[in-house]
């Protein structure tokens, strides 16, 4: 094992320039510095399980070609990629150079997430190279943590051979519930997820209609917003796809994502609001009983006339405990160049084996050709989708605050009151970040 020195979590990005800034990049590609000014360092990265990632691993012979800097991945579920990012927080010993998580533990954890935003000056990389939504996912109080390597926009996906025209609205989503509730009754309309599970996945649509009706999360001054009367309006007709109109499958109160992604593949719901990147999934016959050609897609349905969507990324980023930085920034520059990012979702057979991966991060992914008619045009939606889309909250109090939200959506969808649960739901967010002097 080569030895490891601790770096302190305060150190600046500007003293990690190990390599001469003189290197004429130009003649590299993806900016990489000549000379292989890192050569033989080995760079130990944590990554979350998916073939997308397995496709980039495949592919990392190139850049231990270029660099002369070796690799070695350890991928974790997501189920348990949280408490993993958290345990290395703790450490603080460098064990992993590069690491992977969910955007939203970002803040809680950008003490010890590098700052890279004097690399990306140097190196002339800028984030306006991602749509918006993707690039305040990778960002904390101003500075940029990485870079948003896997990223969705939200899609509504359905059954073709149910439903000859998609919805346009949650209003159609509606009248097209009631409809095959008559003509497919078998076959529950909408696949929801309402259980309070420890992730807030239940918030995830949800926010598509607090934002479409004007209201947001919090108020200028760090109060609790959800409470108001376009708030509780919208929180009202999001819960009663399940508690009035009753088109949602009968179990979504205790399903989460997966749940209702099964429950789609297996034929017993008719529509999904998921991310985009459940796609390939839903018509894999080692999955799902459906065929290609019964899935559609479009973008997410408006409410009372707007759509603004939810997006959601897993940023890579450098640890500040991390001895090998400079070497780390190569990787991160490699693992993210536009080539990349097509190549990846494109060709189908990696180093032998087979990758099926749909998600881009890049604008120019987003609109090319090749990329959509490789993937039967997902991305030219997902981009509409983008254009009017956001994140959850980006500071460390999210994930108390985001309980207490979602347990009040899980109680609302049981029967509960909207009104009260919300704007209990409120008070108690104003006294977690009282108590944190984020308000006053």
């Amino acid at each position: 094992m080569r030895k490891r020195t601790f770096l302190k979590a305060g150190v600046a990005a500007s003293s990690l320039m190990l390599a001469p800034l003189t290197a004429a990049a130009e003649d590299m590609p993806y900016n990489l510095l000549e000379g292989k000014p890192f050569d033989g360092t080995k760079l130990n990265i944590l990554s979350v399980v998916t073939p997308q990632f397995d496709g980039l691993r495949l592919r990392d012979g190139e850049f231990t070609e270029l660099t002369g800097i070796e690799t070695e991945w350890t991928f974790i579920p997501f189920g348990s990629l949280q408490e993993k990012i958290n345990a290395e927080g703790i450490a603080a010993n460098g064990t992993f150079d590069v690491v992977n998580y969910l955007d939203s533990w970002g803040p809680p954890n950008a003490h010890w997430l590098m700052a890279i935003d004097e690399m990306m000056a140097r190196d002339g990389i800028s984030m306006d190279r991602y749509p918006a939504a993707f690039a305040r996912s990778a960002q904390f109080e101003g500075q940029t943590l990485g870079f948003p390597l896997r990223a969705h926009p939200q899609l509504m996906f359905y059954r073709k051979d149910l439903i000859p025209e998609p919805p346009e609205s949650w209003e159609d989503v509606v009248r097209i519930g009631k409809e095959l509730k008559e003509s497919n009754p078998d076959i529950a309309p909408l696949a929801l997820y309402y259980n309070n599970d420890g992730n807030r996945q239940n918030l995830f649509i949800w926010i598509n209609f607090l934002w479409a009706a004007g209201a947001d999360i919090f108020n200028e001054d760090g109060t609790a917003a959800w409470a108001s009367e376009a708030g509780i309006q919208a929180t009202k007709d999001y819960i009663a796809l399940h508690t009035e109109h009753e088109v949602t499958n009968p179990n979504s109160l205790a399903f989460v994502e997966q749940d209702a992604r099964q429950s789609f593949m297996q034929g017993n719901s008719a529509m999904i609001p998921v991310w985009w990147w459940a796609y390939s999934g839903f018509y894999n016959p080692d999955s799902s009983t459906l065929t290609k050609d019964q899935v559609g897609f479009v973008g997410m349905p408006s409410y009372q006339g707007q759509t603004k969507t939810y997006a959601i990324s897993m940023p890579f980023s450098i640890s500040q405990y991390s001895e090998n930085q400079g070497a780390a920034w190569e990787f991160l520059k490699w693992l993210s160049n536009p080539e990349m990012d097509k190549a990846n979702a494109t060709e189908r057979e990696v180093g032998g084996k087979p990758i099926v991966n749909n998600v881009v991060t890049h604008i120019a992914s987003l609109q090319d050709p090749d990329v959509n008619a490789a993937n039967d045009g997902i991305q030219a939606a997902a981009w509409e989708s983008l254009k009017q889309s956001d994140i959850m909250p980006q500071i460390p109090e999210w994930p108390e605050v985001g309980d207490i939200l979602s347990a009040a959506i899980a109680e609302a969808a049981a029967g509960g009151d909207v009104a009260e649960l919300m704007t209990a739901a409120a008070e108690r967010s104003d006294k977690v970040l009282r108590r944190a002097g984020r308000i006053q």
